[in-house]
């Protein structure tokens, strides 16, 4: 009787393994997957960069990109390794999102969204397309999965529900996403100076007319302008409260995403504490390291809320006057949160289809020989072709497309070969 190949030995080998994972509990894979989807240029590849300790300047992502990160757990004992994968391009290309999607490593497939606060108009479409098309993946490698082993999709459900304490209020008004999601709002530096910025034009131009106000009535020029004359002496809605309204906004809009989906919240920017506590979130995605318990749900301060900690009570309702509430006609708590946070940040009408570059005509990818000679394939499609004319082939012309036309209609069928080349 023959031998075992090698090939039909490391079958059985990965089939073995995969049978033991699935029956045994509490065994950790020491494979497991992240897969970072979000905002373009929203910074994705500084996040990965950082938690795996390269320091290196990141690179535009050109489409689907592959990374990945090892981590020692003793001596003699095999790393762990994260497989990292970082979809570029921002919406532009929803359909690469199935390709790291698959039956084999969805049990340990994780999230992370990254939204770039400095774009607050752009922040519901980029999140409400992605979510969407990953969920649609996701579901349909669970529902495939069912059909194969139908025990390891239903730990998968119910694996989903883990974050979520059996006794919480919340816990049959939420509709948890299939697989550990993680969102990250980036550039939380400049998204601070942004709103400043907001407040300062609007003190300017206000406080003008209030100071002319306090003219009239005689007041005193030592009110004027002492960090901000408008926000200190008016007793009206200002500046302050406008820059105050749009953060609240923001915040508790993520938050009420974040924990229906089940979700982790952190903002993040270039602060070297805020990497340090967002390079934690991701190992404990990556290599299973324990979880943060930390909370903090500040609006003036980085939001930084673990899944399951939030709670609706403390969100609150959507930030809007009592008399506003019967205008929007929601179909879901979803739908209202959507139609409140677009009133105050409409989304721009851009198909972002169309944002996506040449990468032929990308700098960062130049090849001198390569480009040379793309360039005369360009000027030598674009040129006007020669063929032969019907009286011979040593006469030649140049023509279009439409003369071409012309002359193969007016000769016979059969006398079509004799019109191209051999």
């Amino acid at each position: 009787m023959p031998s075992e190949t090698l090939w039909e030995i490391a079958k059985a080998e990965v089939e073995e393994r995969r049978s033991g994972g699935s029956e045994s509990d509490g065994v950790e894979i020491g494979e497991k997957s992240v897969f970072f989807i979000g905002s373009k240029n929203g910074g994705k590849t500084t996040i990965i960069l950082r938690c795996l300790d390269r320091d290196e300047p990141p690179k535009p992502t050109l489409a689907l990109e592959y990374t990945y990160g090892r981590r020692a757990k003793g001596h003699n004992i095999p790393k762990d390794i994260a497989h990292f994968w970082e979809l570029g391009g921002g919406t532009s290309l929803l359909d690469l999102i199935s390709i790291p999607i698959t039956s084999d490593t969805l049990r340990t497939f994780s999230i992370v969204l990254v939204l770039d606060l400095s774009k607050p108009n752009d922040l519901w479409p980029t999140m409400e397309n992605l979510l969407q098309a990953t969920k649609l993946n996701v579901d349909k490698v669970i529902m495939k999965l069912g059909k194969k082993n139908s025990k390891a999709a239903s730990e998968m459900r119910q694996k989903i529900w883990s974050n979520m304490q059996k006794d919480h209020p919340d816990r049959e008004l939420i509709d948890p996403f299939p697989i550990p999601l993680v969102i990250i709002g980036s550039k939380y530096d400049i998204f601070q100076r942004i709103l400043g910025v907001f407040h300062l034009i609007k003190c300017v131009l206000v406080s003008k007319f209030y100071w002319a106000k306090c003219l009239n009535k005689e007041r005193s020029d030592s009110v004027a302008l002492e960090g901000c004359s408008y926000c200190s002496a008016s007793t009206e809605p200002n500046a302050k409260d406008f820059d105050s309204e749009k953060r609240k906004v923001i915040c508790k809009t993520l938050r009420f995403v974040a924990h229906y989906y089940g979700a982790s919240l952190m903002f993040t920017s270039k602060s070297e504490a805020l990497l340090l506590k967002i390079r934690g979130v991701i190992n404990q995605l990556a290599f299973g390291i324990n979880k943060s318990k930390s909370i903090c749900v500040d609006q003036n301060k980085p939001l930084f809320i673990t899944a399951g900690l939030d709670s609706l009570s403390q969100i609150g309702s959507p930030p809007l006057p009592d008399n506003d509430i019967g205008k929007f006609h929601a179909r879901s708590p979803m739908d209202l949160w959507k139609k409140v946070y677009e009133k105050l940040f409409p989304p721009k009408s851009i198909n972002t289809l169309k944002d996506v570059k040449d990468p032929a005509q990308d700098p960062q990818y130049a090849e001198s020989e390569v480009d040379e000679m793309r360039i005369q394939k360009d000027q030598l499609l674009s040129s006007p072709r020669k063929i032969p004319t019907p009286r011979g082939w040593s006469q030649f012309a140049a023509v279009s497309t439409a003369e071409v036309s012309r002359l193969l209609h007016k000769q016979p069928h059969s006398a079509w070969p004799m019109l191209l080349p051999p």
